[in-house]
């Protein structure tokens, strides 16, 4: 399938769902889950987090998770169901951005809870995505 077909056939509803579905994850995995343990890793208050910019944080967050949406929904394509669409959100998530944020935990010499927390959201956020994408 070329390119102009591809993007011909992308569903973009259900991409902007799945960047929903990012951000709404990101919400709770950050939030009441790990907000707490993900701080303290990193050393951050309430204070610190307070002083970045929330429009600039949240738009350019939900803006590259609607790109990310949509790159998977070019990945899966158009005839995928359902159980393809999950499988290759998961897949993507633990074979390609769980595998690389490794690499770079460590050399940065991060802990393995940072990685868990952050390589975790990943994984679940890319197989929801992928779900949602599939579905439609």
């Amino acid at each position: 399938m070329d390119l102009a077909t591809a993007l011909q056939n992308i569903n973009w509803l259900s991409v902007l769902i799945a960047a929903l579905s990012s951000f709404l994850i990101g919400g709770i995995w950050y939030g009441p889950l790990f907000g707490k343990a993900w701080m303290e890793a990193f050393g951050y208050t309430e204070e610190d987090l307070n002083k970045r910019s929330a429009p600039k944080t949240f738009g350019l967050s939900l803006l590259l998770a609607f790109f990310a949406a949509f790159i998977l929904a070019m990945f899966i394509g158009p005839e995928a169901n359902a159980v393809y669409g999950l499988m290759a959100g998961l897949f993507a998530g633990i074979g390609w951005v769980a595998t690389f944020i490794g690499i770079l935990y460590l050399f940065e010499m991060q802990s393995l809870k940072v990685y868990l927390i952050n390589a975790g959201y990943c994984v679940i956020s890319l197989t929801l995505m992928g779900l949602i994408l599939g579905s439609w």
